[in-house]
């Protein structure tokens, strides 16, 4: 009889606390804006982090109080900017897509090793070991972090051994470039072709004596091509892609150690 009287109890001040709970839900619940619920609803749901929020709700809210821009969401690309700004009634600045791009090809047999290394196959540690193995202290250690860190695996070595990112795939969430302990891994728009895969701000003095493929600085496809949308800084060239970019290709010609690839 105690035990089907505690049983009695138990269920009764289980059925006041549900009610009580279900009260307080509905005396407590913040109504959500029908704005906001449109701009989480539009969210592509990846939870990237690319866009500088914890995820995509975080930054469907950010948005919505104004604290940050529609369009900043990569996987989601033109069309979500589009239709953010159509929900809080805004004109949106649609910008390109931006992919990741290893800025770097010296591979195994393109560079000289200065030690063998035999710690764990993780880049950043590598890097705390004298910079890591490679004579270029500025170029990919080819230990494949950044591939552990894509979520959609638009990360892969090519024949030759070297990290490339698959563009159609990538969905510009960055976590490659925070991983990477030399920062070869960039961003670029989708639409550039011709990019100087090198990393190296040293001498082309120096770069010869250890990478085959490197930048050496010498200006050829700044100097020596009309309309070149190349410039050299601190012995690198880069491609400004906000520039006319017809005449990339015979820059990428000229150029003597072949490191503008066209991607």
């Amino acid at each position: 009889m105690a035990i089907f009287l505690a049983f009695i109890v138990i269920a009764v001040l289980g059925l006041v606390l549900g009610v009580g709970l279900q009260f307080a839900e509905g005396k407590l619940k913040v109504e959500k804006d029908e704005k906001l619920e449109e701009l989480e609803a539009a969210m592509p749901g990846a939870n990237c982090g690319g866009c500088g929020f914890a995820g995509c709700s975080a930054y469907a809210e950010a948005v919505y109080k104004g604290e940050a821009e529609p369009g900043l969401c990569s996987p989601g690309g033109a069309e979500l900017a589009r239709r953010m700004g159509e929900i809080l009634g805004i004109k949106v600045e649609v910008k390109e897509r931006e992919v990741a791009f290893v800025f770097c090809q010296g591979g195994k047999d393109d560079t000289i090793t200065e030690f063998e290394y035999k710690g764990m196959s993780d880049c950043n540690a590598a890097a705390l070991l004298h910079g890591g193995p490679n004579g270029c202290k500025e170029g990919c250690l080819h230990l494949g972090s950044c591939m552990e860190v894509c979520p959609v695996g638009a990360i892969s070595r090519n024949e030759s051994g070297n990290l490339v990112v698959d563009k159609e795939r990538c969905i510009g969430c960055k976590k490659c470039t925070k991983v990477c302990p030399n920062g070869v891994i960039k961003m670029v728009p989708y639409s550039a072709e011709y990019i100087v895969a090198c990393n190296n701000h040293e001498s082309g003095a120096k770069v010869r004596t250890y990478c085959q493929k490197g930048c050496i600085g010498c200006k050829m496809c700044e100097l020596k091509v009309e309309n070149s949308p190349f410039k050299v800084d601190n012995f690198l060239s880069s491609n400004n892609y906000a520039l006319d970019q017809s005449s990339a290709a015979k820059a990428a010609e000229i150029c003597p150690k072949k490191c503008i690839v066209k991607r």
